[in-house]
């Protein structure tokens, strides 16, 4: 037999990239009043304000964050000029020691996407595989990006992913005592999906 290979189709994009520097004074100011201002989740805290990214001290950070968006766009989606992604909502995430982050996902999204501000090597993402039910589940003797119903990928201050908003994710409970802080938010598109000849035009 001649050497086997094996061809993910169809992946589910995560596109992962890190800030160039670190984070000011000012916006580390932000995130922690913002944390008075936050309310209680299913396992977390959220910040009140789900528009942070509008907030002027944040202004630097977002245009960062859509140099990111953009480049996913041109990477991933390969999407002519004639559409547009923005950030829409953006909201700051706090978990302390014992706290989780529910499993969820963003509707009413098309790509999302997460910044780490705070942590430590131990806190980490879980993903999980879209249409996970299987039928046939042999018992397995390695995990690997076919037989996992799951994915968890280490975090750490500066990272940023993004990836589609259909995406089902979460944070396992805590076990180090450094608080973790992240900035979640969503995007959309504008200007023009689809095209006239073949009925699938639609004008954002």
């Amino acid at each position: 037999m001649k050497e086997s290979r094996l061809t993910p189709l169809f992946p589910v994009p995560l596109y992962t990239t890190e800030l160039d520097r670190e984070f000011s004074r000012t916006e580390l100011a932000f995130v922690n009043k913002t944390k008075k201002a936050s309310h209680k989740s299913e396992g977390n805290k959220i910040s009140n304000n789900s528009y942070v990214l509008n907030e002027t001290v944040f202004q630097p950070l977002k245009a960062q964050l859509e140099y990111a968006v953009r480049d996913y766009f041109q990477k991933v989606l390969a999407a002519t000029h004639k559409v547009q992604p923005y950030i829409t909502q953006s909201w700051l995430n706090y978990t302390e020691k014992k706290e989780f982050h529910h499993v969820h996902c963003h509707p009413n999204s098309f790509i999302s996407g997460v910044l780490y501000i705070s942590g430590d090597l131990m806190d980490k993402i879980k993903f999980f595989k879209p249409n996970s039910f299987e039928l046939i589940q042999p018992e397995k003797n390695q995990f690997n990006i076919y037989n996992s119903q799951t994915w968890t990928i280490s975090v750490k201050p500066g990272l940023i992913f993004l990836f589609p908003s259909s995406l089902v994710h979460c944070v396992d409970f805590k076990k180090s005592s450094t608080r973790r802080v992240s900035l979640a938010f969503n995007v959309f598109v504008k200007g023009t999906l689809g095209d006239t000849r073949s009925l699938t035009e639609l004008i954002l």
